[in-house]
């Protein structure tokens, strides 16, 4: 399997991308078929967070979702929560990921750990952390390291107006319905359960002003979510997050191809 992902590497000229364009930020196609004009980089760590895996160089985005990222980070920390880890956000022109993600194309979906860094991480030991599992996989049912920080800083994520949907396992989804029961909770219908994401949240933006080739997503249902459409997923395993397997290359559009044929600055 590895030997094909490598392959698929090696095939694929989006990975291969270490600087972004020229031109003003445009996400550009859709979500999982799309590309990134005028990326901009969030630096390693900040205010209130670090980025993960950094010698994948994963941390490029539309500044929309620059400025989430950082805008997030802070709200977190004046939370009293330690620094927020940030994991794929897109490569340096977007596009298609050799493996693992379909999506995180257009530079509007960044990946946040659950777990927190009690400390300032050296690179080595962001490019090596382990994640932490937030769901017993035998019971459907969140384990204990599923606490009031991580619902706390789920509710910061959703609640921002730039955010379009959030993916997170069905059975994260139903701790933070029974959790935050009674309340003001229309953010909740942003939370959208998902096979896998039971170690990180996976937020995904609206389409930004200027970007009028961004293609949006297909509005979620109404209302919060927390009633018979979550209850169709609990009764499927909370299945763990697979190996990555090679992806297939997308049809993207026309101006992912310019953009791709054009020099590196």
């Amino acid at each position: 399997m590895y030997q094909w992902i490598l392959v698929a590497a090696m095939s694929n000229p989006w990975a291969h991308q270490v600087t972004p364009s020229n031109g003003s930020a445009e996400a550009i196609g859709g979500y999982a078929a799309g590309c990134l004009q005028g990326a901009v980089a969030v630096p390693e760590y900040g205010t209130g967070y670090q980025i993960l895996r950094p010698k994948q160089k994963h941390y490029y985005g539309h500044p929309v979702m620059r400025q989430y990222v950082l805008d997030l980070a802070r709200q977190a920390r004046k939370m009293g929560l330690p620094d927020i880890l940030v994991g794929d956000m897109a490569m340096a022109k977007g596009g298609p990921f050799s493996s693992g993600h379909r999506s995180h194309q257009s530079g509007l979906d960044t990946d946040f750990w659950f777990r927190f860094a009690t400390k300032k991480l050296s690179a080595t030991e962001r490019n090596s952390l382990q994640s932490q599992n937030m769901v017993d996989f035998r019971l459907n049912k969140v384990n204990k390291n599923f606490g009031s920080s991580q619902m706390t800083l789920l509710k910061l994520a959703a609640q921002d107006p730039r955010v379009e949907r959030i993916f997170v396992n069905p059975p994260i989804k139903q701790a933070m319905c029974e959790h935050f029961s009674g309340t003001d909770h229309a953010w909740l219908g942003k939370l959208r359960p998902w096979f896998g994401h039971s170690a990180h949240f996976h937020v995904r933006l609206h389409c930004p002003v200027g970007s009028k080739d961004c293609e949006p997503q297909k509005p979620s249902p109404a209302g919060d979510g927390c009633g018979e459409e979550l209850q169709s997923w609990l009764t499927k395993p909370a299945m763990v997050s697979s190996k990555p397997i090679p992806n297939p290359m997308p049809d993207l559009p026309e101006r992912c191809d310019m953009l791709l044929s054009k020099k590196q600055r």
